[in-house]
């Protein structure tokens, strides 16, 4: 029992942690159009996004297919889990563009090359839609905590 709410508590941490940082992260993008000093703070909140990200993966992983809670009958039957599934989902593919640029841009600053951030303002607007994505999903996690949203498969 220690050990699922462990989990439930690096799941909620997880929020803690990701929500500010990918706001943060699309305020600093945004910044970055203007002023290439806001580099260093795209950085620091898209390492919280990481942290968050795994912490999410991690945990989320642990309690729908390991021991510590429902069981992964229950998850893999519920709408709402596969709603929420969805939604992460399309946050990591909105990810993928934006995490292989900032790890090009990290290498590009590390050997002291200049960086392309002209398309700094659009990664703002999808870290902005990430933001959306992840204020969405308590939501749903809530709606299947509680067994709501329609089992689809007995």
């Amino acid at each position: 029992m220690l050990s699922a709410a462990l989990l439930s508590t690096f799941h909620l941490l997880a929020l803690a942690i990701g929500l500010p940082a990918v706001v943060a992260r699309a305020r600093a993008l945004q910044r970055l159009t203007k002023d290439p000093g806001a580099l260093e703070a795209v950085f620091f909140a898209d390492n919280l996004w990481g942290v968050a990200a795994l912490l999410w993966l991690g945990s989320g992983l642990l309690r729908a297919f390991g021991p510590f809670e429902k069981g992964s009958g229950y998850y893999l039957n519920s709408g709402a889990f596969l709603l929420k599934m969805g939604l992460y989902g399309v946050l990591v593919l909105l990810e993928l563009w934006p995490m292989v640029v900032f790890v090009k841009w990290r290498i590009r600053q590390a050997r002291g090359q200049p960086l392309d951030t002209s398309r700094a303002g659009l990664f703002a607007k999808i870290t902005a839609v990430e933001a959306v994505l992840t204020l969405a999903m308590p939501f749903v996690a809530s709606m299947m905590a509680r067994g709501i949203g329609f089992t689809w498969f007995s």
